[in-house]
């Protein structure tokens, strides 16, 4: 995307339109619908010959700045990325990994940790989200103290996504000072089952843990918000691209679906579906895109842009798909269709950061406070 003196161009450049048809060549010849649907009921839920083919690609270090082996790119680029895996859905660790965890990484200067993530030699985790309401960053409840040298962890982390399977994790903890933040290597956590059955989540019990303390001294607080913020975009992204699919795939049965010797397609009330589903695709899209960008530019409103975004798509994304399987009727509910697939995601993402409310609660905090 460009900025010129009157306006903003939201079209993408050549190398990022380049870049989605890399990714969604990869998706139709490695990661066609069966190789997903076989990883459902994997533990891991990702295979070592996809993922080594992911880092190859270099998409791995896609937010890593070039001084520690990655490509420095931003947001914008990474939703590229995301709009064609959400489409796919493809499994894995890439989001917990690649975005959430570097993006922390990143934020923390951590440049060893950096290098391991973009070359694959490492995957990580983030250990921040806890039981409770409102937003994600204020409700951290686990503790870290300091004992004879040693940083202890106590507390309980019920969602911490691909924990089981990272080589290490960064666990939020309060402290005298506010927020910091801990490494724990080689994590001990439990698989527990969720509704996306794409992306796997974990828990995490501290009782005396050890862990490192890492980054800068004093508070954390301001730190974890931006990488929240600029997490749900990639999520909602994400979502851009699971809705696409989910249109398509309901557009396609209602042209291919006869009923009363007509396809249903010609229904009004059908129209009217489909319509709806488009309207809202679209908005998300602009939201999604407009936040990435002011989020990379560092504009004023990035905060209450990501907000915006993260108040908006994921609800989009759940009336999209449960349109979706409404045209489909009753086998929109069965495995012979994806509907389902595409509805699991949107409600397990709406959750993931906080979901829509608190961020529409964000949203009118922060423009209330400029009356």
């Amino acid at each position: 995307m460009a900025e010129t003196s009157e306006a903003v161009d939201f079209s993408f450049s050549e190398e990022q339109e380049a870049l989605r048809s890399a990714v969604r060549s990869f998706m139709e010849s490695e990661c066609p619908g069966e190789t997903c649907r076989a990883l459902f009921e994997d533990d891991r839920g990702f295979t070592d010959a996809i993922w080594n083919q992911v880092v190859a690609l270099g998409w791995t270090g896609l937010l890593v700045p070039e001084a520690q082996g990655g490509l420095g790119l931003g947001l914008v680029d990474l939703v590229v990325v995301m709009e064609e895996m959400g489409r796919v859905p493809f499994p894995g660790p890439f989001f917990s990994s690649s975005v959430l965890t570097t993006l922390a990484v990143r934020a923390l200067g951590l440049e060893e940790q950096l290098a391991s993530l973009a070359s694959g030699e490492s995957r990580g985790s983030v250990a921040l989200e806890e039981t409770g309401h409102g937003d994600v960053v204020d409700r951290v409840r686990t503790r870290a103290s300091r004992k004879t040298g040693r940083w202890l962890l106590h507390g309980s982390k019920p969602i911490v996504i691909d924990g089981h399977t990272a080589d290490w994790v960064l666990v939020v903890a309060r402290t005298q000072n506010g927020l910091g933040t801990f490494l724990v290597e080689s994590p001990e956590a439990q698989a527990i089952p969720t509704w996306d059955l794409t992306r796997k989540i974990a828990s995490m019990e501290f009782d005396g843990t050890d862990a490192r303390p890492v980054g800068f001294n004093g508070d954390h607080t301001a730190l974890w918000r931006r990488v929240v913020d600029d997490a749900c975009i990639a999520l909602c992204a994400e979502l851009i691209g699971s809705s696409e699919r989910a249109y398509q795939l309901a557009v396609d049965y209602a042209k291919n679906r006869v009923q009363f010797g007509r396809p249903i397609a010609s229904f009004q009330v059908i129209k009217h579906k489909a319509v709806d589903m488009l309207r809202k695709l679209e908005l998300s899209r602009v939201g999604t895109h407009y936040a990435a960008w002011a989020s990379d530019v560092d504009d004023p409103i990035r905060a209450e842009a990501a907000a915006m975004a993260k108040a908006f798509v994921p609800e989009a994304a759940n009336f999209i798909a449960g349109e979706c399987i409404q045209i489909h009727g009753g086998v929109g509910f069965t495995w012979d269709s994806d509907a389902h697939v595409h509805y699991r995601k949107a409600k397990q993402n709406d959750l993931l950061l906080g979901y829509n409310g608190i961020h529409r609660t964000r949203v009118a905090d922060m423009v209330l406070a400029r009356v």
